[in-house]
């Protein structure tokens, strides 16, 4: 079995494996967590869906994410993955010494984690698009990064919808490829891992920071893989 092949299986189980109920453990932690956000000061939720505003602004209307990334046109598949898994590599260890720093300083620091790491996670998305040949500088490509990003971080119910675009993107007409903006903000900040707001308690939010955006990150890996697999092969 060539290589692509073995990955189209991987990516077809995996798209399959979305289709299923998330367990017991993590529902109670999602309502564990939605009880935990209603404690949180008005402030905080503000920075996160602020963020979420300016992120989307700025991934659509400007370049600051498009690093350029020199990838020869007649690379194989399986060498453009490989390049993919060594920058999620080095993103990965960004985002986690970039948790274990803030989260250190406790409750207003642990704050400021949440816009830098969201803008780890829109480097790494833009990056990984370009390595698979995408044209990061179109809108649409933009978009389909996007709708990878609200795949990774939502809830059983939106998650499907989403799915749905993903996998039939080529197939899409620009009308149904838009964003559904508020839903993007919301999902992203209710799916945030109720363990993330622990990185909140001084000293021991490091330990927490650090573990929690290298996960976030290899979870994003994985769905950014995967789908771009059902995409382009």
């Amino acid at each position: 079995m060539d290589y692509e092949t073995k990955v189209k299986k991987e990516a077809e189980r995996w798209s399959r494996s979305l289709e299923k109920r998330s367990s017991v453990l993590q529902r109670t932690s999602k309502r564990l967590q939605s009880s935990i956000n209603q404690r949180i000061p008005d402030q905080i939720h503000s920075v996160v869906t602020e963020s979420i505003r300016k992120m989307i602004e700025v991934s659509l209307t400007t370049s600051e994410y498009i690093r350029p990334v020199d990838v020869n046109s007649s690379l194989s598949f399986q060498v453009r993955e490989q390049l993919v898994r060594e920058r999620l590599d080095q993103y990965k260890k960004t985002a986690a010494f970039e948790g274990a720093g803030t989260g250190f300083g406790g409750f207003w620091l642990g704050a400021a984690d949440f816009p830098l790491l969201l803008s780890i996670k829109m480097k790494f998305l833009f990056d990984a698009g370009q390595i698979y040949g995408l044209d990061v500088r179109k809108y649409e490509e933009r978009v389909f990064l996007l709708h990878l990003f609200m795949l990774a971080f939502s809830s059983d119910e939106a998650k499907e919808k989403v799915r749905g675009k993903v996998l039939n993107w080529n197939h899409l007409d620009l009308k149904q490829k838009n964003m559904d903006w508020k839903t993007l903000q919301i999902e992203y900040r209710d799916t945030l891992d109720f363990v993330k707001l622990f990185q909140l308690i001084p000293g021991f939010g490091a330990v927490v920071g650090y573990v929690a955006n290298g996960r976030m990150m290899e979870h994003l890996g994985e769905t950014t893989m995967n789908a771009c697999r059902l995409r382009l092969l």
